[in-house]
This record gives C-alpha cells, structure tokens and sequence, in this order.
C-alpha cells in the first residue's frame, strides 16, 4: 500500500497580502485614480495615494457616528478615494450592516435609511434570539462555544436589532466598488502576557496576526488545526457573531460580569414556562427518586446559583442561598452526589480569592447537576452558559497555528489548542495595526474618533506603541488646552511615515461649547436608542466634521502624494 500523500499546510506565515487582496487594490487603485481625476486632482497611475479610513469603538454611538462621517464622505466625492475600511468594536457593527448590501457606496443614502428604520425599529424577540443561541450551542464543539456566543444571541441582537447571519467571505462577492472591510479584535492572552502578537484581523479572505503575518482563511478560521492542517471543520462564523467578536468589551471587569448574569436571570425566567413539558418527561425517566417534585426545581436551583454569584459580586453574603442550593441539590440527585467543597462563610474582602471559589463552586454545582438536566435541552444549554461565566470564556476558537513549527511565528501563539479573542478597544481603541502593516503601505490615515473619554488617547497611544515596535508613525503633540476642548482636524506628519488625519467626534467646531452636553446624551450607558431624532442628530453632527473638512481632506491628499510618491 502506498504511502498516503502529506496533506498540504492551510495556514500562510508570510509578510504578503493575501493574493486576492491584491488584486481588489490594484482594480481599487484604477478607481481612486478616477475618482481623484474628477475631484481635479490630476497625476499617474503610480502616484496613486494607499488611504486607510478607521472607525474607533464606542459601541451604537460609534455605529451611527461612521455612517454619518461615511454619508458626507459619498457626498464630497471622497469616499471613492479611500482604499481600506478598518473598524473595531462598535464601528464594525456600522461596517457589517453597510456590506449587507452589494456596492453599497454607490447607494449609500438609500442603505443609510434602510439601516436607520431597522436601528428605530422593533427589536430581536427573545424567542428569535434564543433560537440563534440554540444554533450556536448545536453547531459548536463544546469546547469553543463561549460568553461571545451568548452576548451575539441576546445583546448584540439588542443594539443593531437584526440577526445577521451572512457569512463574510460569501458578503464580500458582492462588492466591486466598495473600500476593503478589515474587521479588527485582539488575541487575550497575548494581550494579558504581553508576550506575542496580540494584533488580529478579519478580512473577506484571510483571518490572522497582523503583524507576524500569520493567516488562514477566513472560512477556516474557527476550525481545528494540527500543525496547518485542519482535522475538523467548525462553521464559518456569521457576521452577528462577528459583531459580538469585535466588541465583546464586556469580557473585562466584574461590572460586566454583573451586566451579564442579570442577562442570564432574564434568559432563566424566558425559558422556566416553556420547558414544563420537557421537565416533566425528565421527571418520569428519574428512577432513582420517584417522589414528585416541583416542575422548576432545576431551573430554581440555577437561579439561585447566578443570584449567589451576583451577590459575591457585590459584596453580600451568600450564605442563605449556599444553603439553599446544597439542600435543594441534595434532593435533586437522591442524596447520591456531593459537592466538593465544604459550606464555609466566604471572605468577601479577599475579591480574588471570592472569585476563585465562585469559579470552583460554580462548576461543582453544574456537574452535579448535569444529570437531572439529560432530556432537557434548554437546561444544557443554560448550564453551559453558567460555566462558561464562571470561568469567564470569551470568543474562543481553535487556533490554525496549533503545534505548528515556525520561528517566525512567537512562540506563544504555537502551544495551545485554543485562543480567545475578544474587543480590540480593551487594548488601542482604534483598529491602526490592521493597516500599519508594511505590505498594505498605507500613505494616508483617516482616524474617526468616537470614544468616550480622551478624544486623543487612540492617536497617542497608537504612536506610543509604534515607537516601542519601531514602526513607523508621526509624532504626536496635542495642546493641553485641546483635551478638553478638541478642534475638528488634527493632521500629524513624519519622516517615512504615514500621515495621519484624527477627528474627534465632538468638538467645538461641530458643539461649540456643548462638548460635554453632547458626551453626556450620548454616552455609552444610555444606548441602545431607537429614537429616529436621536440618532439623526448624531449622524449629522458626526458628518459635519467631514463637510467642513472637505478641502482639508483634499489638501492632505495632495501633501501624501508629494510627501510618500
């Protein structure tokens, strides 16, 4: 018998663009070139100005703020010039909804009302989002079904009011005259180690490092691999998921933690009336313990675990419901199971060590549990979701670089199974890494600032961080009296650099002296709105920092091409 034939590496480590990629840019090229002809900026094919735009996070704010900077942009004729569309965390929620549709710039304002009645409209119901969560949990290996999965279905279908299920690498066949989407997250632990690459890019064809140049592709991504090769396909991601991906901000701090059980106490209430049938059957096939019980005992008993969890939270004692979920989790298993962990008052003032008993405890009561829920399925489900709080998983995937054998790649990223991923804000809020790659040779930088606090601290700190990675980037000096008080323009120049263009979304340019007014009314807190004024308004205020700007733009335009040609 004949030796099998080696199977072919899937994985691509190499500082290139994907040859797909490099194809859109050269057609993309012809079109800035006349788009810019007609904008009566006249030169060659070869002076032809790379122009990434970047969307910053700041959740539905963000989303409204880049579609109205975008609808200006059409307006002004400027938005056929810009070659990449770079987005993290809500700003990618605006970018997943515009390539919905096919050529989307070219109808534009059509899209921008389609996309605020659905945003004014009626949302997701709980039954539709629950039967999304249902298909992520049946679809995925356990292993990687995570809180991002949970947080696509029931939160993230709250803010943008749809469940998209388009496929990204499906999506981008639609799109010949559109920028080229790069969607942006972080790897955790290589954020948490400091140690790696911790810069990740989606785009229509590769998923990868950005800067190790370490890429597979995009279908692929999410699926298991072994040394570069895949051994078991998991779906391709769809686009709500993706959304979820990108601006999973919640996975750090235990405020979210709080904001999250509170969501799965709705979840347990939803789900308690609906699966009285299913318990009951699961009642009669419990041989061990034929007296009757309560039809919710199970699912009480896992509402008392989230409220105990939300109570060390917060710093209350949770020996009443210890109590009660031992005794309960007692008659539930017949007496035959025990938990391994002794009741004993906690140290509340010790968070870490709280934390740490939660995690364990939590774990002990669901696998203690998990019998009583064999024929129900909505109980797995929710038991999972609990776990996965309780050890706090988000956006888990299997990594494409697993044992794989490169001295190129760190050697962090090469070890586990496994990386989670989550928002790209929780590191730079602002998605530069994804186009200060040197193969996309990027000669201008359109930054759109949407953040809540610093207007500057993205451009700061993203040329902090080049200057430790010796990448190259301009200086950047901002007035102390501008922090407060930010202007509508700011351009930042360097030797062998990049130009930079940073807009704040409010300033006192577009607020005059309601800055604070206008953060305050649309702060992070107080979204998701579906008043249509309400977010009418900002996109208007959000799109007059490109109309006024408009020859500032094309300045710049001029300058890069002189500066970097």
């Amino acid at each position: 018998m004949s030796a099998s034939k080696p199977q072919k590496s899937e994985v691509r480590i190499k500082h290139s663009l994907n040859e797909n990629e490099e194809e859109f840019v050269a057609r993309r090229r012809n079109a800035v070139l006349q788009s810019l002809n007609k904008l009566k900026i006249h030169f060659s094919q070869d002076e032809v100005p790379n122009i990434a735009l970047l969307g910053s996070g700041g959740g539905q704010r963000a989303m409204v703020g880049l579609l109205g900077s975008l609808v200006q942009l059409q307006k002004t004729g400027l938005l056929d010039c810009v070659l990449y569309l770079s987005g993290v965390s809500g700003s990618t929620w605006c970018m997943a909804s515009l390539y919905q549709e096919s050529d989307w710039s070219t109808k534009l304002e059509t899209v921008k009302e389609k996309i605020i009645q659905r945003l004014s409209g009626p949302g997701v119901s709980w039954t539709d989002a629950y039967a999304k969560l249902k298909k992520y949990y049946y679809e995925k290996d356990e292993e990687i079904f995570s809180l991002t999965d949970v947080f696509a279905a029931i939160v993230i279908t709250t803010y943008v009011n749809e469940i998209d299920e388009h496929k990204l690498t499906d999506q981008w066949k639609q799109h010949s005259k559109d920028p080229f989407p790069i969607y942006t997250v972080i790897d955790k632990e290589c954020k948490q180690s400091k140690d790696g690459d911790p810069w990740f890019e989606i785009t229509p064809h590769e998923a990868g490092y950005s800067l190790t140049g370490a890429f597979v592709k995009t279908s692929s991504f999410g699926s298991k691999f072994e040394n570069g090769c895949k051994t078991k396909n998991q779906p391709e991601i769809d686009m709500l998921y993706l959304q979820a991906l990108c601006c999973s901000v919640l996975a750090d701090g235990d405020e979210n933690k709080k904001f999250l059980w509170e969501k799965i106490k709705d979840s347990l209430n939803f789900l308690r009336p609906a699966c009285k049938t299913q318990m009951k059957r699961c009642k009669k096939m419990r041989k061990e313990d034929p007296k009757p019980l309560p039809e919710d005992e199970c699912y009480q008993l896992l509402m008392d675990l989230v409220d105990m969890n939300l109570s060390v939270l917060n710093g209350k004692d949770p020996s009443a419901l210890d109590e009660s979920i031992r005794t309960n989790l007692n008659t539930l298993t017949g007496g035959k199971r025990q938990m391994v962990f002794q009741a004993r008052k906690l140290n509340l003032t010790d968070k870490k060590a709280a934390k740490q008993y939660m995690k364990q405890y939590t774990e002990d009561v669901c696998n203690d549990l998990n019998h009583c829920f064999s024929a129900q399925q909505h109980g797995n489900i929710l038991m999972r979701i609990v776990i996965c709080m309780a050890q706090w998983k988000w956006g888990r995937n299997y990594s494409f670089l697993h044992n794989m054998k490169d001295e190129a790649v760190p050697s962090t990223l090469l070890k586990s199974e496994t990386r989670d991923y989550e928002d790209a804000g929780l590191l730079l809020n602002s998605p530069y890494f994804s186009v200060l790659r040197k193969e996309r040779d990027i000669d201008l930088i359109i930054s759109l600032d949407f953040s809540e606090a610093d207007p500057f601290k993205t451009v700061k700190e993203a040329a902090e961080t080049c200057r430790k990675l010796n990448i190259p980037f301009p200086e950047v000096n901002i007035p102390s009296k501008d922090v407060k008080k930010p202007k509508d323009f700011y351009v930042f120049t360097g030797q062998n650099t990049p130009t930079v263009i940073h807009i704040p979304l409010f300033n006192v340019v577009n607020c005059g002296d309601k800055i604070e007014v206008w953060r305050e009314t649309y702060s992070t807190c107080k979204w998701p709105h579906s008043d249509i004024q309400m977010i009418t308004n900002l996109m208007e205020v959000a799109g007059k920092n490109i109309s006024n700007n408009k020859d500032n733009l094309l300045e710049q335009i001029h300058l890069a091409i002189k500066i970097h040609k």
